[in-house]
C-alpha cells in the first residue's frame, strides 16, 4: 500500500521520478545497446549467402581468364568495402560499449578508475585505435570510513550545508543542486537531496521540496537520513493539501524506523492533520 502511494506521489509531483536522472541514463544505455545489436544483425545478414550468386565462365581460354579476373576484382572490391564497414562498426561499437561500461559503473557507484581497455566488439581488434574510457578523478579518503569521496566533494557539501545553517536558503538550494550535478550518485547524495529539500522548503517552494524529500527516501531507503527524508516528505505533503498521502507517509516513519528520533514529530504532525 505504501509503495503504491509513493508511486502516486511520484506521478503527482511534476517530474518527480524515482532516481530520475539515473533512470533516464539507463534508458539511454538500453537504447544504445539495442541499436548496436541491430547493426550487428545487419552485418550478419550481409555476410550470409542467398544461394543466388553464380558465375558463368564460357568461351575460349582467354575469355574465361578475363571473366575470372573481372569477377575476382569485383569480389575483392566488395570484400574491401565490407571489411572497411565492419572495422568501422567494430571501432564505433567498441567505443560506445566502453562508454556504456563507464556510465554503468558510474551510475552503480563503482570505481571507474579500475576499468581496463574495452575488448573489441566481436572478439577481434579493428584496424583503427579504440579509445579507452576517460579516467575518473582520484578519490579522496572518506570522512566516515564509508564510500570514498571525490576530491572536493566533502568541502562542497560542507559549504552548501553552512549556507543552509546561516539562513541563505536560496543560495543553499542552488549549491546543493550544483553539488548533485557535480557528484551524481555519490555517497552524500541522500544528504544533499535532504538539504536541498530543506532549503527549498524554507524559500516557500513546497512542491519542489517534497520532490527532493521523495527522491532522497525512495532512491536511498537505507541511508542514515532516510527517516528524516520520510518524515519531511509526509510533512510537506500535508502542507500541499494531500492529507491522505501525508498521513500514510507519516505513519510509515515509526513502522520502518522504530528507533527513529523523528517518530514523535511524525505523530505530532499526524495529530495536526487529524489522521485516523
Amino acid at each position: 500500500m505504501f509503495r503504491a502511494t509513493l508511486l502516486i506521489l511520484s506521478l503527482s509531483l511534476p517530474g518527480a521520478l524515482w532516481a530520475q536522472d539515473r533512470d533516464a541514463s539507463l534508458a539511454d544505455i538500453r537504447q544504445e545497446l539495442t541499436l548496436l545489436n541491430i547493426e550487428v544483425q545487419r552485418l550478419k545478414t550481409e555476410l550470409s549467402t542467398t544461394g543466388a550468386g553464380q558465375v558463368s565462365v564460357a568461351g575460349d581460354t582467354l575469355q574465361r581468364i578475363n571473366t575470372i579476373e573481372s569477377e575476382l576484382q569485383r569480389l575483392t572490391s566488395k570484400t574491401e568495402e565490407l571489411e572497411f564497414r565492419i572495422n568501422r562498426v567494430v571501432e564505433d561499437g567498441t567505443n560506445r560499449i566502453g562508454d556504456l561500461e563507464f556510465r554503468l559503473v558510474e551510475l552503480e557507484g563503482g570505481d571507474v578508475s579500475k576499468l581496463g581497455e574495452t575488448p573489441a566488439l566481436g572478439g577481434s581488434a579493428p584496424s583503427g585505435t579504440v579509445a579507452a574510457p576517460a579516467p575518473a578523478p582520484t578519490p579522496a579518503a572518506p570522512s566516515d570510513g564509508g564510500s570514498q569521496l571525490a576530491i572536493g566533494e566533502e568541502t562542497d557539501f560542507r559549504r552548501a550545508s553552512e549556507a543552509l545553517a546561516n539562513g541563505d536558503f536560496q543560495g543553499a538550494a542552488n549549491q546543493f543542486a550544483t553539488f548533485r550535478q557535480t557528484y551524481p550518485g555519490g555517497p552524500l547524495e541522500p544528504e544533499a537531496l535532504l538539504g536541498q529539500g530543506q532549503a527549498l522548503e524554507a524559500t516557500g517552494d513546497i512542491k519542489e521540496a517534497a520532490r527532493a524529500y521523495l527522491d532522497s527516501y525512495s532512491g536511498y531507503p537505507q541511508s542514515k537520513v532516510a527517516d528524516v527524508a520520510l518524515f519531511k516528505l509526509g510533512e510537506t505533503l500535508g502542507k500541499l493539501g494531500k492529507t491522505k498521502e501525508a498521513c500514510l507517509t507519516l505513519a510509515e516513519v515509526e513502522l520502518r524506523f522504530p528507533n527513529s528520533a523523528q517518530i514523535a514529530a511524525a505523530q505530532q504532525a499526524m495529530a495536526g492533520l487529524s489522521c485516523q
